[in-house]
């Protein structure tokens, strides 16, 4: 297999604003140094596809000639494109014209504007893969598996991939109102998000100190071109530091960059296994291996979550497969695919899913995700959900917005009483507790400065180290 192809492998895609990047699909160009397809004078492959492509030429002219209203060319050609690869039924390949090719080059600046979120089409549905670190999508509330439902009130249903999240588009500084559906709730919920600009730092670490232990903690949010230096310069600062082992944590990480990842497991993962393999369409599969000689001489962990799709799950099946490190958390979106940004020559260009990837053991996750060697689910904190309250909630009511918000008081650790919707006497003592505490009007009910305060105090609750299950389970098991 030529190895000078730059291969992608994203969740789905980016949605963003007009100053930043492609809404549609997010993927970083790929290179190939061998034609794909046909060329012209190459003429086609054989007299089959002769007739085929004459058929095709014989409708365009009919159409173009014929149709009753004028037609433009250009929309043909490309309406044929797009017919076509929507016959393949796979999100991940779509076509870019030459607008969104431009915004999605855009991407591999050091920064753009949007809401900050990966999404994704599972099943015919546009969900959420996971809102980026920090930002304005997961400031918002909006969490992996999220389904979008309508945007800014009007209904995705009938639109692809990139036309749903070309709409969510815009510029820093406006909002856009997504409907949103959600496991465990019967009804949708509204949330509003902000634009901003959304920073491509891709590497946080931090020092650990369990149990007289130093544990050394990577988080990485994407692979981006500059994932694997960042990892490398941060890695090296905590080997300095003297740590005594180490948790890398790529939940919430949507992908990137495949060569970003290989190259970051090429200084963790030994030569005599491989670090993932490619299969072709005919079957034939290519093993990749790095060059190094031996492991770390301290323990390694990695913390996963259903929100760690692609180039995230390439490297928790690497450390668990070849590594043999433990693998802390939830099982991974499941995404096992490898797409490629094809330039068609006038500045558009096709987005074309081109190979497999499988673990180091030759295992396809894809629609399947990674298990976890240690299985670790979060409290029920973050598993709680936005309150819609245009009217007071209040005593004796019973409905599920109630139910929301009873299960944001037990995470914060008041007692309501019930979480079953009904507003009891036990829910508006420990409404009138909250309010007391968070210099509130005490009214026992909840209106919507209230319930925004609610929420405020859930997000700043889950930034809480000590309220990290998986990563507290993750660090006691490294310190041992």
């Amino acid at each position: 297999m030529d190895r000078k192809w730059i291969a992608i492998l994203m969740a789905g895609s980016l949605l963003t604003g007009a100053g930043g990047t492609y809404a549609g699909m997010q993927w970083y160009a790929g290179v190939l140094d061998h034609q794909i397809f046909p060329s012209k004078e190459n003429g086609p492959a054989n007299s089959s596809e002769s007739d085929h492509l004459e058929k095709v030429a014989q409708a365009y002219s009919l159409i173009f000639t014929n149709y009753l209203e004028k037609v433009e060319e250009e929309k043909l050609v490309e309406g044929a494109i797009q017919g076509m690869l929507s016959t393949l039924e796979d999100p991940y390949s779509v076509y870019m014209d030459k607008e969104t090719a431009k915004q999605f080059n855009q991407t591999l600046e050091s920064s753009f504007e949007g809401i900050g979120a990966e999404v994704s089409s599972v099943d015919g549905k546009v969900v959420i893969v996971s809102p980026f670190k920090n930002s304005p999508a997961e400031k918002a509330g909006l969490k992996p598996n999220d389904q979008i439902l309508k945007i800014n009130g009007d209904s995705i249903e009938g639109l692809d991939l990139f036309e749903a999240t070309m709409k969510i588009r815009g510029k820093k500084g406006t909002s856009v109102v997504l409907e949103i559906g959600r496991e465990g709730l019967n009804d949708p919920v509204q949330v509003k998000v902000t634009r901003d600009e959304i920073p491509q730092i891709t590497v946080y670490s931090d020092m650990k100190k369990v149990n007289g232990e130093k544990v050394g903690y990577l988080e990485i949010t994407s692979f981006s071109e500059e994932t694997s230096k960042e990892f490398d310069k941060e890695l090296t600062a905590l080997e300095k530091a003297g740590l005594d082992a180490l948790l890398i944590d790529v939940r919430g990480n949507p992908g990137g960059l495949l060569s970003s990842v290989e190259e970051i497991l090429r200084e963790l993962i030994p030569k005599d296994k491989p670090l993932y393999q490619i299969e072709e369409r005919n079957g034939e599969k290519t093993r990749y291996f790095s060059n190094l000689d031996k492991a770390k001489d301290y323990p390694i962990g990695v913390l996963i979550n259903d929100g760690s799709a692609s180039a995230s799950e390439i490297l928790a099946g690497a450390m668990k497969e070849a590594g043999g490190y433990p693998v802390i958390g939830e099982k991974t979106f499941g995404k096992g695919t490898v797409q490629q940004a094809v330039p068609m020559g006038d500045g558009s260009n096709i987005k074309l899913t081109v190979f497999k990837w499988l673990t180091p053991n030759g295992n396809w996750i894809h629609k399947k995700g990674i298990e976890p060697t240690v299985e670790v689910m979060q409290p029920a904190l973050y598993d709680t959900h936005p309150i819609q309250a245009e009217k007071p909630l209040k005593l004796d009511m019973n409905n599920e917005q109630v139910k929301n918000a009873q299960e944001i008081l037990v995470g914060l650790g008041l007692e309501p009483g019930r979480t079953d919707g009904y507003f009891n006497g036990m829910t508006e003592i420990a409404v009138k507790a909250f309010q007391r505490k968070n210099d509130l009007p005490v009214t026992g009910a909840i209106d919507a400065k209230t319930a925004s305060a609610l929420e405020e105090a859930v997000r700043q609750a889950m930034k809480l180290e000590e309220n990290d299950l998986q990563l507290q389970t993750a660090l006691r098991l490294l310190a041992k």
